[in-house]
């Protein structure tokens, strides 16, 4: 495995696109992740890498002129590689109609001894949709599988068909009846599915071991919340000291097709005191493995040393499932993550439950997590970075509260309409 981070530096970047006369017509601030398969004298090797921020925007980008041709950004990055985002428009809406990834093998930089060395290009369709007038907000990882390269997009404020040259803002006065529906719902943003899914939290005082539930649908689902696994203390050590210190609950959580042809869901709760852990430490990158039972599961985390940041890169679990299963053995792997990043020196710390989507069947949930990767002063924690799922949970509470004292405020001068009051996220 090749991992190329440190040669493009910062991960988040900033792009604009504008017509002939200066106004700007597509905004986008992202974080792109890529990890590429490719043949290494022969052998099959997988390099990953990050959108530099020093990519450009190319000459071919465009706003798009009526109905000849279609807002389009390209990112130019490294030697001969671009991402295309191309959008297109229906009745309300915008999306990105079409990704287009070109990436070019003879460079050696990125792909070490490649036996192809030619251009690539793949392509995928229908990725984002946001409401026209609104901006795409998407903190989560999306993910995009294509033939021999993922790409994760995380961190994701974008817009196209801006009308004022710039991103539509959340603080607008709305005459309003039902003031909680506003706040909770605001206008002019739209939010992806994988953070509203994310910000689903779950409070269980119990914790059983394992459950197997038994659902007759095509998409299975708990008939009732699971349980919040118990927390957790882990560690990896290497010659240098600890590298790897992590606090947390962990579920696993697997659908699988049954022998009767219906669909299954196998939860599993790691109990801390039965688990097992081991890693390694290597400059650029560190390894925790957890074994529960039957089940394993190891986190790969990796090092952008120009942005002296960690964050997790992949996971992947092997498990054996009921025997009810149609195949009782399960092995998965996501190796283009972008999750649990914080500064290094820092910890990453989420009261949130998180969800790491492993493949469209597995999920690694984990709950209450506080985790370093290197620059560890013995067995604490550094500073803490929050992660941006408590700051919601936090700010929710506080703009709630300010609405409804403003609401208070607008009974107490008598006023009988309903109340015009801002909209703020």
């Amino acid at each position: 495995m090749c991992l190329a981070e440190d040669t493009f530096g910062h991960a988040s970047s900033s792009f604009e696109v504008k017509d002939p006369s200066g106004k700007v017509c597509i905004i986008a601030d992202l974080t792109v992740a890529f990890s590429v398969e490719y043949k290494n004298s022969g052998q099959e090797e997988f390099v990953h890498f990050l959108l530099p921020q020093n990519a450009s925007v190319a000459s071919q980008s465009s706003c798009g002129k009526g109905n000849g041709s279609h807002p389009v950004l390209v990112l130019n990055f490294g030697a001969g590689h671009s991402l295309s985002l191309n959008f297109s428009e229906s009745a309300d809406k915008y999306q990105v109609e079409e990704l287009v990834f070109h990436y070019n093998l003879s460079d050696a930089t990125l792909f070490p001894n490649s036996t192809a060395g030619e251009m690539k290009t793949v392509s995928h369709k229908n990725i984002i949709q946001a409401h026209m007038g609104t901006k795409y907000r998407c903190i989560n990882s999306k993910h995009i599988n294509m033939k021999h390269v993922n790409v994760t997009f995380s961190n994701v404020t974008l817009e196209a068909y801006l009308t004022n040259g710039t991103l539509s803002v959340n603080s607008k006065y709305l005459v309003t009846e039902n003031v909680l529906d506003e706040l909770i719902s605001p206008i002019t943003e739209t939010e992806c599915a994988e953070d509203m899914i994310s910000t689903t939290t779950t409070i269980v005082p119990t914790t059983p071991k394992h459950t197997t539930s038994q659902v007759p649908t095509t998409s299975p689902a708990p008939t009732s919340s699971p349980p919040n696994p118990e927390v957790g203390k882990y560690n990896v050590t290497g010659p240098n000291g600890t590298c790897v210190l992590a606090y947390m609950g962990l579920q696993l959580n697997i659908t699988y097709p049954k022998k009767d042809e219906k669909m299954g869901l196998d939860l599993l709760n790691f109990i801390p005191h039965n688990t097992t852990s081991s890693g390694r430490c290597e400059n650029t990158f560190a390894l925790l493995n957890l074994t529960f039972e039957k089940t394993k599961i190891v986190f790969h985390f990796v090092l952008n040393a120009s942005a002296e940041k960690f964050f997790l890169q992949g996971v992947s679990v092997g498990t054996t499932l009921p025997s009810e299963a149609k195949n009782p053995k399960f092995e998965a792997s996501n190796n283009s993550m972008s999750e649990l990043r914080a500064s290094v020196g820092n910890s990453y710390k989420c009261s949130s439950e998180e969800n790491l989507q492993v493949t469209d069947q597995a999920l690694v949930n984990i709950f209450n997590v506080q985790i370093q990767i290197f620059k560890i002063d013995g067995d604490k924690f550094g500073p803490v970075e929050e992660c941006q799922l408590d700051e919601n949970n936090m700010l929710i509470p506080i703009i709630v509260g300010a609405a409804l004292a403003e609401y208070e405020n607008f009974g107490d001068f008598g006023f009988k309409g309903a109340p015009y009051l801002p909209i703020i996220t």
